[in-house]
């Protein structure tokens, strides 16, 4: 995966700095720089690779509320670090916020360990307003839930119309219940989900200290006009698809095992984690004085002002956690309720996201028309359209995490080859695998089309982008019709998802950050690259809504009919998939005024 969240602007280098020692070419300082984002991709993506099926399966949250809250919380990942690189740029310095950061992502990691030393929820089910606590037995495909009626045990099945069946052992009906008079539910205990919830908050905040900053460091390795940067800053973001791609096969594998074997528990992915995340703060802390000089305090900044940025983070988490607390509170409106009533339902995050994103896009605009020439404005139009169809990438790309996790766990056979097999946390791995697969291939691609100047200009690339997300959903929407007498499809269909979906994220990721600084505004670059990320923190709250469209019914934590899973994920993909393709038609169908309106930006 090449993070969106890219890096931030670099600083000018300081004067004196020791530049003779080279590794591979470039500064000496880029392979400790390397090493300690590779560790903390290592436990961001490793405890993300745990988050929906922690939630779904330990905590019994519905599908709704378990893409709801995954949702929200990779939304504030992506805002943070506005406010983390506007506290490095006036008061810490680039190397205190990244240690700062990395001290409170460990802590989040740690508590996250501790929210699972309690048990798992108890699940419960109300048929039609009576409470009955259910019983699970088995693993996997022989996983049944039961309840006791009167005395009588009897297994919950789900119907193909979405009734539920409550059969005897014999396999007679004993019960019929109809549609809407099953609700599953879970008895959380209340210190636990405060420690879950308060683990994410610290996360979130640190994510927002660490992420910014250590970028701008790299920034700093380099003079202005070295032609290595760009070559530094591709060194740089393999750490990041290096550690999250084997973060996503160990965690996991700690956490619930793989084949036969039934894991350590969650506690041991949160804490390969958090032992990730705790290296790379060892590697910065003590880097022997190499990084001397760089990420350093700014000039006039006064040391005293630190104990406030740091309260002023901590006091941030508290404000995360009542955030994170309204978005597990939220209730779908009724249906009929139209677009008002949907919008005035939202939780506070999600009215935050919208008004914000709807308020910045035609605000900006409106700011450009009356302070840019004609040429400056035609280009922040150009800048704008491009950053909305970003968001519309992003939401669908992003159900990774969510609701392919969720297909992966349900309706995907996990075996390799008949050898093996893997768990839904660790199909995650695939993007990583293909992105350091392909990268180096799409930039001799791109360079070999350069040269012929028959390069795709940065419009065609998104709308390329678009169109082969949905090209992805549709061909795993295409393996479903091969699905077995068991309604899964095989591992290879998912995997042929992530091949597509990683080649149109190399054909939008790397250039989006570069695309907003050419375009923008020289005065307000900082203000176009804060809506860049806004528009990427959008677009995670929004996968989140979508993911909640394939939400099926659990019971402790499994599906109760197999079949309508996947016939409820078919129908999602697919209607992505159109939608997806449709608006990547269109965006390359406007390609050509963009061009103009560009004014020569390649």
């Amino acid at each position: 995966m090449t993070d969106p969240l890219g890096a931030a602007a670099p600083a000018e280098p300081h004067e004196g700095q020791k530049r003779n020692a080279v590794w591979f070419g470039h500064p000496a300082q880029l392979a400790r720089l390397f090493t300690t984002e590779a560790m903390e991709r290592f436990g961001y993506y490793g405890m993300r690779a745990l988050l929906t099926l922690y939630l779904a399966q330990h905590f019994l949250f519905s599908d709704t509320t378990t893409t709801g809250l995954y949702g929200g919380f990779t939304a504030l990942v992506y805002l943070t670090p506005l406010i983390g690189g506007l506290m490095a740029d006036r008061f810490l310095g680039s190397k205190r916020s990244v240690k700062f950061g990395a001290i409170l992502m460990s802590l989040g990691y740690v508590v996250l360990c501790f929210s699972s030393t309690g048990g798992a929820a108890k699940p419960f089910a109300t048929i039609e307003g009576t409470r009955y606590e259910v019983t699970v037995e088995g693993s996997g495909e022989e996983r049944r839930q039961y309840v006791t009626d009167a005395g009588a045990t009897l297994r919950i099945k789900g119907n193909e119309d979405k009734t539920v069946s409550l059969l005897r052992a014999d396999g007679s009906e004993a019960r019929h219940i109809p549609a809407g008079g099953f609700e599953p539910g879970g008895e959380r205990n209340p210190l636990y989900t405060f420690l879950l919830i308060t683990g994410l908050a610290f996360v979130t905040v640190g994510n927002g200290f660490f992420k910014p900053n250590i970028s701008t460091i790299v920034g700093e390795l380099y003079e202005q006009g070295d032609r290595r940067r760009d070559a530094g800053f591709t060194i740089f973001y393999m750490g990041i698809n290096l550690g999250s791609l084997f973060s996503q096969i160990l965690c996991p594998l700690l956490a619930v095992g793989m084949g036969s074997w039934g894991g350590l528990g969650w506690w041991a992915g949160f804490a390969l984690a958090a032992a990730g995340m705790a290296v790379s703060w060892l590697l910065f802390q003590f880097d022997g004085g190499k990084l001397d000089g760089y990420g350093e305090r700014p000039a006039g900044a006064s040391a005293s002002r630190d104990m406030l940025v740091y309260l002023g983070a901590i006091a941030a988490i508290p404000l995360a956690y009542l955030l994170f607390a309204n978005l597990m509170a939220y209730v779908k409106p009724p249906a009929g309720s139209g677009i008002l009533g949907y919008i005035m339902s939202l939780p506070i995050m999600g009215k935050i996201m919208f008004a914000t994103f709807v308020a910045a896009v035609p605000g900006i605009l409106i700011w450009s028309f009356f302070n840019g020439d004609r040429r400056e404005f035609q280009m922040m139009v150009a800048a704008m359209v491009l950053i909305t169809f970003n968001t519309v990438f992003w939401s669908l790309f992003e159900q990774a995490g969510s609701s392919l996790t969720l297909f992966a766990d349900r309706n995907t056979d996990m075996s390799v080859f008949g050898l093996f097999s893997i768990t839904a946390g660790q199909t995650q791995f695939f993007n990583a695998f293909f992105i350091v697969a392909l990268a180096p291939l799409f930039s001799m691609l791109w360079g070999t089309l350069a040269k012929r100047g028959i390069e795709p200009g940065i419009p065609v690339k998104f709308g390329i982008a678009l169109v082969g997300v949905g090209a992805g959903f549709l061909f795993l929407v295409w393996g479903t019709q091969f699905a077995g007498a068991d309604y899964k499809v095989g591992l290879w269909w998912l995997a042929g998802l992530y091949l597509i979906h990683s080649m149109a994220e190399l054909c939008i990721s790397p250039v989006g950050l570069s695309m907003v600084t050419k375009l923008s505004i020289a005065r307000i670059v900082g203000l176009m690259m804060g809506t860049w990320f806004l528009s990427i923190a959008f677009a995670q709250y929004v996968a989140g809504i979508i993911a909640g469209n394939a939400s099926v019914e659990t019971v402790g934590g499994e599906v109760t009919n197999l079949k309508v899973s996947l016939e409820t994920y078919t129908s999602t993909f697919t209607t992505i998939s159109l939608w997806s393709m449709g608006i990547g038609l269109v965006l390359l169908a406007l390609s050509v005024p963009l061009k103009r309106l560009m004014h020569g930006v390649k």
